[in-house]
């Protein structure tokens, strides 16, 4: 099977603030709208993407098989194992003794991990196959290169 998460031992986030700037307004991705004087708040990045501390987790990408979902190969996951998992959400789940991020099927009792590339195949557990969902994905930190 190939993992799409480096095999690193997740490490729970720390609870400290990471006060950043932010401007009162958005930016928009279509036609540009006029220049304004925009007022400079600050935003606490563990409010916006921790809502259990103590049950969440950071894990980086490797790999390719979630591309199509907008989950690339060097992104951080943001993993909250707290959260109960439902079908259709993206998932950190331990297959065979290895982390593996994909997007849960759950419906009559019956799971599937799914791919986001077509080149990748679902995963439909077998019998004696160990599979356990670990932790459900609530955010993605893409890194630029500048």
């Amino acid at each position: 099977m190939n993992s799409i998460l480096a095999q690193a031992v997740p490490v729970p986030l720390g609870t400290e603030s990471l006060m950043l700037p932010i401007a009162d307004a958005t930016v928009h991705a279509g036609f540009p709208s006029p220049a304004e004087d925009f007022l400079v708040k600050r935003i606490d990045l563990n409010t916006v993407l921790v809502t259990h501390p103590q049950a969440t987790f950071m894990l980086r990408v490797a790999g390719d098989s979630m591309r199509d979902m907008g989950i690339d190969n060097g992104d951080l996951l943001v993993v909250n194992r707290a959260l109960k998992p439902r079908h259709g959400q993206i998932v950190v789940a331990i297959v065979d003794g290895e982390f593996a991020v994909k997007q849960l099927y759950l419906r009559a009792g019956r799971l599937k991990l799914k791919a986001g590339n077509p080149t990748y195949p679902e995963i439909t557990p077998s019998e004696g196959q160990s599979v356990e969902v670990w932790g459900v994905v609530t955010s993605c930190i893409k890194q630029f290169s500048t």
